[in-house]
């Protein structure tokens, strides 16, 4: 039987926390929209929390990486983090050109990013 490290199943965990996280700010972003404006405040409290995620799940796999020598998962990681944050500012200076296109971009990169983890742990511990 095959079971999964401490270290990568944080990672893991971090980054499905974050995957699910992320899949509601299209949603609270279509509430704003629809003329809702309590949705604008669900959607800027949102990428407080995705943001914050992701800088955790960063910390995660630096962790992976110095302790089990796998830097792709920081890698993929980093691009992530780094196309979160340049949304982040985009949608406060209120440049919806690269927020909402960014924004798809970002989601497609984290799914791919939390199917890899699942798929190809970093770490596998044979029971």
């Amino acid at each position: 039987m095959r079971r999964f490290g401490k270290t990568s199943g944080a990672l893991r965990a971090l980054a499905g926390g974050h995957l699910v996280a992320i899949a509601g700010q299209p949603v609270f972003a279509g509430v704003y929209l629809s003329g809702d404006y309590d949705g604008l405040r669900l959607h800027a409290t949102g990428a407080d929390v995705v943001t914050s995620l992701g800088y955790l799940q960063l910390i995660a796999a630096i962790v992976v990486w110095a302790r089990l020598r796998r830097a792709w998962p920081f890698l993929a990681t980093a691009a992530v983090v780094a196309a979160e944050t340049v949304q982040y500012f985009a949608g406060l200076d209120g440049a919806l050109w690269l927020h909402l296109p960014l924004g798809v971009l970002t989601v497609a990169g984290l799914v791919t990013l939390v199917v890899a983890l699942w798929r190809r742990p970093p770490e596998v511990v044979d029971a």
